[in-house]
């Protein structure tokens, strides 16, 4: 039984765009009675909705995996992709500020719904789409001749919708920010094609491989994310040129943007300090690494405020052997380490940024 009812599916705590929709119940409580009261969509999303719910199930599912490599991604850094403990949408103000944190954003969620579509339809759980069609017949790579065969994952379907469905609500509007959105959503969902790998399975005598058949498949969601990374590490700040069609790099000695880079309009906020205008939890009671000269480390995590060290002790497995057969057993070992943690702002710091 659903443990989401209609009421509570309204709420705030289910908005944010496409990411946490109690999709999930969509089957149980109507796709209608869903949609129609899902704040934020467009009426284009919100048909999409209801002619497909099956295809908005998936999506609500996939947004944990997006959401989660977001927060391994950004795991070391002043912003973790979290927000605000009372702003119930999934990232808050920080995808109202035109930022580098905003470019990604668009483009991992953007990612992740063409991943989610894409692996449903291989899967057989959606009506209208399943393994992609054209790979079919002979074809050949650098080590030969082979058959296709197996599931191809059908990636030009899943583009296809999450194109129409995310972009629906950045197409009402003709501004900046609109076309920033429209661009970094385009560059998460390439992402995902760009690492389709193609796998194999040979036939013969003895493995001889004289006949292969093989199948396209997406690569670990993993790969998406760290390329988009590296992106956001790349993102080029840009302005719009002057008839609004496009964008012009804000510094001159910087190169132009590709259709595959991130951009964006705003400097970030430091996130060192609580700022709600600004959607930043600060990083007050972050663990950071006392050793370390990058971005977890105390000084740049703790944005020099000094860190609180906790001695606690934990148990392990040790001295684990192998028993035949076929177990491994372990000791249990008690250590000590150190955690620390960064101090907080004093409260004077703190009020100015509230």
């Amino acid at each position: 039984k659903p443990t989401c009812k209609p009421p509570q599916c309204v709420q705030p705590a289910c908005n944010s765009g496409f990411k946490r929709l109690c999709f999930r119940y969509i089957g149980a409580l109507g796709a209608r009675v869903i949609c129609d009261n899902i704040p934020g969509l467009v009426n284009k999303q919100r048909q999409l909705c209801q002619k497909y719910p099956d295809i908005m199930q998936s999506i609500g599912g996939g947004a944990k995996e997006w959401i989660r490599e977001c927060q391994h991604q950004f795991r070391h850094h002043r912003w973790n992709c979290s927000a605000l403990d009372r702003d119930h949408t999934i990232f808050g103000r920080v995808i109202q500020r035109s930022s580098r944190e905003a470019a990604f954003v668009y483009a991992i969620s953007s990612a992740g719904v063409v991943f989610a579509i894409t692996r449903a339809c291989s899967q057989g759980e959606l009506k209208t789409c399943n393994c992609d069609p054209h790979k079919r017949g002979r074809a050949s790579d650098d080590r030969g001749e082979f058959d296709w065969g197996g599931c191809s994952d059908n990636i030009n379907y899943g583009i296809k919708f999450a194109k129409a469905f995310v972009d629906a609500k950045e197409r009402t509007v003709k501004d900046a920010r609109a076309l920033m959105n429209l661009h970094n959503n385009r560059c998460g969902r390439m992402a995902v094609k760009r690492f389709m790998k193609l796998e194999c399975k040979c036939h013969g005598v003895s493995g001889s491989c004289t006949l292969r058949t093989c199948w396209l498949a997406m690569s670990d969601f993993r790969k998406t994310g760290d390329y988009l990374r590296k992106k956001y590490n790349g993102a080029i700040e840009v302005t719009m040129n002057q008839d609004g069609t496009g964008f012009t790099v804000a510094n001159k000695d910087f190169r132009k943007a590709t259709k595959n880079d991130l951009v964006y309009f705003e400097n970030s906020p430091d996130y060192c300090v609580m700022d709600k205008a600004a959607g930043s939890l600060g990083t007050a009671g972050r663990v950071c690494n006392k050793t370390s000269r990058g971005t977890d480390g105390c000084e740049v995590m703790c944005c020099g405020r000094g860190y609180d060290t906790t001695h606690i002790k934990r148990i392990t497995k040790c001295e684990c052997k192998f028993k035949w057969c076929c177990a491994v057993e372990c000791k249990d070992c008690e250590e000590a380490v150190d955690i620390h943690t960064c101090k907080a702002p004093k409260r004077a710091e703190w009020l100015d940024q509230t």
